[in-house]
């Protein structure tokens, strides 16, 4: 190997065994803390420590310490707090019963740090026990020359009292008090609680008066406050009902205006209704109307000139049938007077036509009678005034027929003949038709 790499070998060892070194040789003392250091050549330097503590103190920077000569040990500068569960006897022989806390450290000058490292070094959480057994002693010692009284009014001197008589012995302990609070004082006698009640009746009773005349200032100031704000509602209400009467007055002139308005725009949509009704409905329906009326009258009369030129073509008719009929007969009757038959003969030859063949009998009977007949059946008409009549000349026929036939004219005259040939035995003598009621035409 080279010398070269051996020689940085070992002078890398040798940094590494030096950094061992420092690191077991040096310690650092941390804000909250002290470091004792006891060995060989641990001595104090500090005009604060005398030679003959034989230890040495350093806080807040490094100390080399010699391992196996020298010990290092820490002791905390941190604040604590002990707490005070206390039983007394009052001046009074009453017995309470004390609760605090003491908050307390260990000084910071090199005296108190002496101090307690003698007595607490490596036994910190007896400076608890010695704490309260310090302050235990002094809060009885007090307490026992105070009464409750003292205790309940004057608790902070009670404290300053404390921490004055228990500095001198916490010094001596290299101990001192950052804060000392009384928290409660009791007693199971009940004292404490019979001393207030005076002062609470009192205060009860103060109370009380002070809530009564409280009330009844504000029960007048409320009465008072009623009476103005029900005057403030009063006018408010009288004010309301005069804005009120006037935005009525003016709703009901404005609704009155209103009406009117909508009172002429109706009577002009009716007038504008009723004239395109008149325009539109009602002239077209009474130019219907009265077209439809002239229609029916030109209808009627053309019925009724029809009804009257039929009418007369039956007169006419029955006229010429009637007057021819009574010249056949009349030749008839003159031819049957001219041949002298006997009377036996047409006797006896009409019963046996008859007997034979009644309806050709009963025919030439009405044959021979058909003027009669036909004056019978045209009176018939003689109460109609206006016959309206379709079917032109055949209606009036077919009319005629039936007035002949359903009327009872013809039957009537045809009953008349046949009764004349019984009654008279046969002589060829026809009686004159009996009058037979017309019958009222039904009109077509």
């Amino acid at each position: 190997m080279p010398l070269t790499a051996t020689v940085a070998i070992i002078a890398v060892a040798a940094v590494i065994a030096l950094v061992i070194i420092f690191k077991m040789i040096w310690r650092v003392a941390e804000p909250n803390e002290a470091l004792i250091i006891s060995g060989l050549g641990a001595k104090a330097h500090n005009r604060d420590t005398a030679e003959s503590l034989g230890f040495k103190i350093v806080t807040g920077k490094g100390v080399s310490v010699l391992p196996g000569f020298q010990t290092c040990r820490r002791l905390s500068l941190d604040t604590r707090a002990s707490d005070l569960d206390v039983n007394c006897v009052t001046r009074q022989g009453i017995k309470v019963h004390v609760r605090g806390v003491v908050i307390y450290k260990v000084g910071d000058d090199f005296t108190s740090i002496a101090n307690a490292a003698r007595r607490f070094l490596d036994q910190q959480k007896l400076m608890d026990d010695k704490t309260h057994q310090l302050f235990a002693g002094h809060l009885r010692s007090i307490i026992g020359h105070l009464t409750v009284e003292d205790l309940i009014h004057n608790r902070e001197e009670l404290t300053n009292q404390v921490r004055t008589s228990s500095a001198d012995e916490m010094g001596k302990l290299g101990l001192i008090v950052d804060s000392l609070q009384i928290q409660e004082i009791e007693d199971d006698s009940g004292y404490i609680d019979a001393l207030g009640r005076p002062d609470a009746a009192a205060v009860a009773a103060a109370a009380r008066i002070a809530e009564a005349a409280r009330n009844q200032e504000a029960t007048v100031a409320e009465q008072h406050a009623e009476r103005e704000n029900a005057a403030v509602i009063r006018d408010t209400q009288i004010k309301r009902a005069e804005y009120k009467g006037q935005v009525d007055q003016a709703a009901a002139l404005a609704r009155q205006e209103v009406i009117l308005r909508e009172t002429r725009n109706a009577e002009l949509e009716a007038e504008r209704t009723e004239k395109r009704l008149e325009s539109e409905i009602r002239k077209p329906a009474d130019a219907r109307a009265y077209e439809q009326v002239k229609l029916a009258e030109a209808e009627r009369e053309e019925r009724i000139a029809y009804a009257q030129a039929a009418a007369q073509e039956v007169q006419l008719k029955a006229t010429r049938e009637a007057e021819a009929t009574r010249l056949i007969g009349e030749a008839k009757a003159d031819a049957i007077r001219q041949k002298g038959l006997a009377e036996a003969e047409a006797i006896k030859a009409r019963a046996e036509a008859l007997a034979h063949n009644q309806e050709a009998v009963i025919a030439q009977q009405l044959a021979e009678q058909w003027p009669q007949i036909v004056e019978a059946g045209a009176k018939v008409f003689g109460n109609v005034d206006n016959m309206v009549v379709l079917n032109g000349a055949d209606g009036v026929e077919d009319m005629l027929a039936k007035a002949l036939t359903l009327g009872g004219t013809g039957l009537g005259v045809a009953r008349s003949l046949l009764a004349g040939m019984n009654g008279n035995g046969g002589n060829g003598a026809a009686p004159a038709p009996a009058a037979v009621p017309a019958a009222e035409p039904r009109p077509e």
